[in-house]
């Protein structure tokens, strides 16, 4: 039997990688953000306490992304584990009332989505190159936002209804258990399988990779300060959790519609000149909030972030693979290696400005500086030999 007859079909691939990332992303990296609201409400979290929840998912985040360096596990491996280990974690942070079993619990599920994301990444978008329908990346990308959009949904009709933060812990991790079994058989072998290459016959990745990678760095630390504390922020100015319980479900949506859009409206645009033009919207939005807090500009926040960081994303992948003369995983895992140690600094910042009554405005904006000496980089590395299209 060939590896032709086991591929998907472009259709198939696109599909199975969406709801991969949805439960990836949409629960095991995001899902702390609608959900923060509740667990200060019910469990008396603080807004310090939850920053370092956030960190320690994105300090496994980045944990993830290095194994997949090191390892470069088989594509399918990598989706099947880290969507099973995410449902798990997720339904644990439900079953506890610990802190640092709460830590634990969101570090592990940043391995176990960092490894969805690598593996998704590896896996579907060489399927969809053969099929000569790279364009429909944006449908696998748009996963990312229709996963935020869902768990910020979830995150709503909590509030309204008193579900609590522990039944919604528990709903969302039951709701990743059923994706990850209706996905296992669906991914079949690893058809351009990793092999695990010696030492010595593995490509390095070319300089102008890794200056691209110390981009996409500045990239995760400006867009995480929003995209962790928005809905809180929110919490914290509208008292009806109709309206500060609906900021997660718009940013989602725009993260869903902003891949499927970009796609169609700049498919003749190199990935770079796209990551560029995105930052700069992403750094409207981080700023926004921060020098008028409103719900105006919350929603312009929401709108602007979530409609960009999933385009940079997949721009920043396709420009990884691009530059990088590297088996996929090792190429994507580097950028989402880079990502995690941005996105790090992000809570921590507002930690550090903790007892200010303008942590929030003072940490947006360090990242939309971060975001602008990202631009001026990528800037400078597309001037030498120009945008080549991906």
């Amino acid at each position: 039997m060939t590896g032709k007859k086991l591929e998907p079909s472009a259709a198939a691939a696109a599909l199975i990688g969406l709801v991969a990332l949805a439960s990836a992303m949409g629960i095991g990296r995001f899902s702390l953000t609608p959900i923060l609201p509740l667990m200060q409400q019910d469990a008396g979290l603080t807004l310090t306490a939850g920053g370092w929840l956030a960190t320690g998912n994105y300090v496994g985040y980045l944990i993830g992304a290095l194994i997949c360096i090191v390892l470069t596990p088989a594509p399918a491996f990598a989706i099947r584990w880290g969507l099973l280990c995410v449902g798990l974690f997720t339904l644990a942070m439900g079953l506890c009332d610990s802190e640092p079993v709460w830590l634990a619990l969101r570090f592990l599920a940043g391995i176990a989505s960092a490894f969805v994301l690598v593996g998704t990444s590896a896996w579907a978008m060489p399927i969809l190159a053969r099929h000569r329908r790279e364009e429909w990346s944006g449908h696998v990308f748009s996963g990312v936002g229709i996963g935020i959009a869902f768990a910020g949904l979830f995150g709503l009709a909590a509030g309204l209804d008193a579900w609590g933060s522990r039944a919604t812990w528990i709903a969302l991790g039951v709701v990743a258990l059923v994706l990850a079994g209706l996905l296992w058989r669906k991914l079949g072998a690893d058809i351009a399988a990793l092999s695990r290459p010696a030492a010595e016959q593995r490509p390095a990745l070319p300089r102008r990779a890794l200056v691209a990678a110390a981009c996409y760095a500045t990239f995760g630390f400006g867009y995480i300060i929003p995209a962790t504390f928005l809905p809180a922020l929110a919490r914290g100015y509208v008292d009806d959790p109709a309206m500060f319980g609906l900021i997660w479900p718009v940013f989602g949506l725009a993260a869903a519609v902003s891949t499927i859009v970009s796609a169609w409206l700049f498919r003749g645009l190199a990935p770079r000149q796209l990551w560029v033009r995105a930052k700069w919207v992403l750094a409207a939005g981080v700023l926004a909030p921060a020098l008028w807090l409103n719900l105006s500009t919350l929603l312009i926040s929401a709108v602007c972030v979530g409609g960009t960081f999933v385009v940079i994303t997949m721009a920043g992948i396709k420009e990884a693979l691009r530059l990088g003369g590297a088996p996929a995983s090792l190429a994507v895992g580097v950028m989402t290696a880079a990502f995690g140690a941005g996105q790090i600094a992000g809570p921590l910042t507002v930690s550090l400005f903790g007892r200010s009554d303008h942590a929030f405005a003072w940490a947006s904006v360090i990242a939309a500086a971060m975001l602008i000496l990202g631009n001026v980089g990528l800037l400078f590395l597309g001037r030498p030999s120009g945008d080549a299209k991906a």
